[in-house]
């Protein structure tokens, strides 16, 4: 089902006729200096492109992204972002693809429709922002979701195991140089991996992934700080554990603490930090 809507910001309404979508990698010529000698060498780089995030034909929006798992990101984002509360709220009408980039036009029930409406937010998400686009204070440092204490989380044998798993799980990375890896840990062990060159914009991804498929994730696994919202988005989806390959924020460790999430940095096998809660 399609539905018309107004342009994505930035786009005219000329521009929105369909393209092409864009791979989610770029082949181009470089030249590599080794000393005094130069080569000319084939380079492999990471597509970043705006991402239109339309519900019930208004902007909300614009993040920079790559361009692959759109329908998961669509998903995803409306869930940790908490404009809706599971899949079922939301239709994801149509992609579309321009010359400036790509509009996900999504539908939801008019009663979360009127609330997203009370919050203020510019359109535009930096690559390595999770926060960029809230209007105020309050608004950016938004009230944590307290995790169930009695639910599943990796211990410290999965935890090892899963970030030497993801090292390997991570063709984008491989190929660029450029992308981080979210991996989420759900109880019927599956290990679900997303790349993206924000890395919170690789946990939304893995996180409509994982919903899409009716689980429920335990664990986060990043290549990556533990930023913020890589916190924030770990409690929205109900995960117990957070484990970064980088160290946290004191910000990170407040918001962990106050969501009951354990936090782990320097996860680097077989090395790791627990910054609060405990591993089995």
């Amino acid at each position: 089902m399609a539905i018309s809507t107004p342009a994505a910001p930035g786009v005219k309404p000329e521009a929105r006729e369909r393209a092409p979508a864009r791979e989610p990698l770029q082949a181009v010529s470089a030249h590599r200096l080794d000393g005094d000698v130069t080569h000319d060498v084939h380079e492999t780089l990471a597509a970043e492109v705006p991402v239109a995030m339309q519900f019930n034909a208004r902007p909300h929006a614009v993040m920079m992204a790559t361009p692959s798992n759109l329908e998961d990101f669509a998903f995803g984002f409306a869930l940790t972002e908490r404009i809706i509360t599971s899949v079922s709220e939301l239709t994801l009408a149509d992609i579309i693809w321009t010359e400036h980039g790509v509009a996900l036009e999504m539908l939801i029930p008019q009663q979360r429709f009127l609330l997203l409406q009370t919050r203020e937010r510019n359109l535009t998400g930096r690559t390595g922002c999770g926060l960029c686009g809230t209007a105020t204070l309050e608004a950016a440092i938004r009230p944590v979701r307290k995790v169930d204490p009695t639910g599943p989380r990796a211990d410290v044998k999965a935890l090892r195991e899963g970030m030497r798993r993801l090292s390997s799980l991570q063709p984008l990375n491989d190929a660029s140089g450029a992308v981080h890896a979210a991996a989420l840990l759900t109880a019927d062990g599956g290990f679900t991996v997303r790349e993206d060159v924000g890395r919170h914009n690789a946990i939304d991804k893995a996180v409509g992934a994982v919903m899409r498929a009716g689980l429920a994730p335990h664990s986060l696994l990043v290549t990556s700080r533990a930023s913020y919202e890589v916190v924030h988005k770990a409690a929205e989806a109900g995960c117990r554990l957070v484990a970064a390959i980088s160290a946290p924020t004191a910000l990170a460790l407040r918001l962990a603490q106050e969501a009951g999430v354990t936090l782990v940095g320097w996860t680097r096998p077989p090395r790791l930090t627990v910054y609060c809660g405990e591993l089995s």
